[in-house]
């Protein structure tokens, strides 16, 4: 899979996206992320990728001809099965959204920043728009950072152990079920006995019965749906 990152602030990526799961996939070739910097792309003498808005708002915006430009250059090297621009008011990110995603060959993601870019990129090249929730960043390279994390670590392969993403939380609709480790009991406090039975078909039900009741007490809205 092939990512590619157009932002106007490249080294707020440089190091989440070089590190753990990311760096291993990236290692092993199974994922590509490539970061490009939108001032590349600006005709002006001083590489400005912003302009004031027609409407008189305060704050800039991000102008059409740059983003036009490295978009383009990237279409013209290869097909894009997604286009995503990350903004407040895209559809709002989940479990199975980055499941569709990490399916995917080839994906671009646009990092808003300022006040947001000329609406005719939206228009005319953006075929997806995502917000990782209802707030707003300074800018999109965050919420790009959040979208490759979830997404690489679905690829076959940038795990150790492929079988530990299918059950995270929200993979079936629920939240994961607690875990514990070594040792079994710590300060008088301790491990569940049915995982110290050794018996998977007990095990397994616990889990259920933990996920669901979980589920029910923190986010009950995901049992709704």
């Amino acid at each position: 899979m092939r990512i590619d990152i157009l932002t106007v602030l490249p080294e707020l990526l440089e190091s989440p996206l070089n590190h753990s799961i990311i760096k291993r996939a990236k290692d092993k070739g199974v994922a590509e992320v490539h970061i490009h910097n939108i001032r590349d792309y600006s005709t002006d003498k001083h590489r400005r990728v912003d302009d004031y808005a027609f409407s008189g708002d305060a704050g800039m915006v991000m102008t059409i001809d740059p983003i036009f430009r490295a978009i383009e250059k990237l279409k013209s090297e290869r097909d894009y099965d997604a286009i995503i621009y990350t903004s407040p008011d895209g559809e709002r990110y989940d479990q199975t959204k980055a499941n569709g995603l990490s399916l995917m060959k080839n994906i671009i993601i646009l990092c808003g920043h300022y006040k947001g870019i000329d609406h005719r990129i939206r228009e005319h090249l953006i075929t997806m728009e995502i917000s990782i929730g209802d707030y707003v960043l300074t800018g999109g390279e965050l919420a790009a950072a959040i979208i490759v994390d979830s997404v690489v670590r679905l690829i076959p392969g940038a795990m150790s152990d492929e079988t530990s993403a299918l059950t995270d939380s929200f993979q079936d609709g629920l939240l994961a079920p607690p875990v514990y480790t070594r040792p079994a009991e710590y300060n008088g406090w301790k491990v569940p006995e049915v995982l110290l039975s050794g018996n998977p078909k007990l095990i397994d039900k616990w889990k259920e019965e933990q996920s669901i009741e979980r589920t029910r007490r923190l986010r009950p809205d995901l049992l709704d749906e």
